[in-house]
């Protein structure tokens, strides 16, 4: 995001587009799907869905590659035992926790900025 930032955002501001994507695999449940053929299911550019689909372990299972050379994804066994509902949450959930750590890393610069203001100025020496 920043940088500097030791960590990537996988859920904030992707909630909607990670579920279109679940919904859409859970639609086609017993074969797994190309990012573009996804792609086109959701409507959503082919990088984006190879890029959420690459980083979201938790809901696709990337599978190995056919002769032919195109790589699949699928739902993970937990992600579609799981009703839509507690997908929904689980997404709704890490978006949470992520928007959580972007005010605290928020409030701890700005906690750094009001210290270095107190020793800097010459008002409270």
């Amino acid at each position: 995001m920043f940088g500097i930032i030791p960590f990537r955002f996988r859920f904030r501001g992707r909630v909607r587009r990670l579920f279109e994507m679940y919904l859409c695999l859970l639609d086609k449940a017993p074969e797994a799907l190309h990012p573009a053929q996804i792609g086109k299911l959701t409507g959503m550019p082919f990088i984006d869905v190879a890029a959420l689909l690459e980083g979201m372990p938790e809901l696709f299972v990337k599978l190995p590659r056919r002769p032919d050379g195109l790589t699949r994804y699928r739902l993970t066994s937990t992600a579609s035992a799981m009703s839509p509902e507690d997908v929904e949450k689980l997404l709704l959930r890490g978006a949470r926790r992520e928007s959580l750590l972007l005010w605290a890393f928020g409030l701890m610069i700005l906690c750094l900025f009001v210290i270095v203001f107190v020793i800097i100025s010459p008002i409270f020496q």
